[in-house]
């Protein structure tokens, strides 16, 4: 089998497209707001969102209805077009590699609207060689259209075999940005017997071992303490390694009970204690969540700065309240820190909360 030349992986896919990027910026995203562009309702308010959510994501796939594709298309090209998005990222998700519509998605998009988009999100991916199909048609397209960046890649793994294939597909292209779990998708070909769209399940649990009675043996009718586990903790925390190893970012996808706020943002922060970096939003009510989820806290802004400071050259270590802190602390704290700030430059209320916080001495 023949491989391609590692030098040859920057190289444009096409004569006159843009040079791939060496590195993905980290740009905040903690909420990737989906809207549908073919229902006018939504599509008004989409200016009025701008600066108050990370990223507008115009869905053209699933909830959008067949005979809406086209009319979801055209409607983003036209927001696109009217809207000035200032720091909020432009996003679509185009239609499945396997339907009908995708080809006319990427053929309209690119050439209308390609200087304003960021990222295409591309769903149900199995493997490098999806990454590989979009990855060319969208350097011809950006070479014929005189585009000036690279529009960027995101990847949804919804099937048993991308999951499998993550590696290989975080890989695939220097235009990967990121991943997102799709957990409606996975777990049915999975075959998982769940029909909620992410969050939990009561009957996925561990029970406490029963005590034992005067006789010393189980007592197996007395009442156990039960602990529900998370469904999505295998997935999640092989998604944030591949991203990682390949310097792109992972997200928690959708929470599909709007209106249990309690349980989503639960999700949002075990996604986040794992290392993702934003979310997906499905109604309004869920960015204010993800925004206060994927946002450092004040007290661990005011612990990572104390630790920083403490560390000096971040050799040796030190004793802050009675924990010790070293070279890994210090790393720790920093990828706190760097996130704060680039968040900060975005949002005005959470620079001055940052900026309000006092950092005693070490």
């Amino acid at each position: 089998m023949s491989h391609k030349s590692a030098k040859d992986f920057f190289r444009p896919l096409a004569v006159g497209a843009p040079q791939p990027l060496r590195e993905i910026p980290a740009r905040p995203s903690r909420a990737i707001h989906f809207f549908d562009p073919s229902n006018e309702k939504m599509a008004a308010k989409i200016p009025a969102m701008v600066g108050t959510v990370d990223v507008l994501l115009g869905n053209l796939e699933d909830a959008v209805k067949a005979d809406n594709k086209v009319a979801a298309r055209e409607g983003l090209v036209k927001i696109a077009q009217d809207t000035d998005f200032g720091p909020t990222q432009l996003w679509t998700r185009i239609n499945a590699l396997d339907s009908p519509w995708v080809l006319d998605d990427l053929t309209t998009l690119v050439p209308a609207i390609g200087e304003k988009l960021d990222v295409i999100m591309v769903p149900k991916v199995q493997g490098a060689e999806d990454i590989h199909y979009v990855d060319r048609i969208l350097a011809q397209l950006e070479a014929k259209a005189g585009i000036s960046k690279p529009i960027l890649i995101h990847a949804i793994l919804e099937t048993a075999r991308g999951v499998a294939n993550v590696e290989e597909i975080c890989g695939a292209s220097p235009r990967m940005q990121g991943l997102s779990l799709g957990p409606a998708d996975l777990a049915a070909d999975r075959k998982m017997k769940t029909t909620r769209v992410g969050g939990g399940h009561p009957g996925y649990l561990v029970r406490e071992d029963a005590p034992r009675g005067a006789d010393g043996l189980p007592d197996l009718d007395a009442k156990r303490a039960i602990f529900q586990q998370d469904l999505w903790h295998y997935t999640i925390a092989k998604m944030v390694d591949a991203c990682a190893t390949h310097g792109i970012y992972p997200y928690y996808g959708p929470f599909g009970d709007i209106k249990d706020t309690v349980a989503c943002e639960d999700q949002f922060r075990n996604a986040f204690l794992l290392g993702c970096v934003g979310t997906w939003s499905l109604h309004p009510v869920q960015i204010k969540i993800a925004n206060r989820v994927f946002s450092p806290s004040v007290e661990d802004i005011a612990h990572a700065r104390r630790v920083v400071a403490a560390m000096g050259d971040g050799t040796g270590a030190v004793m802050i309240d009675g924990k010790m802190e070293d070279d890994a602390s210090l790393k720790q704290c920093l990828v706190l820190v760097e996130l704060a700030e680039k968040l900060a430059e975005i949002d005005p209320d959470l620079k001055a909360t940052y900026d309000a916080i006092e950092t005693p001495e070490a």
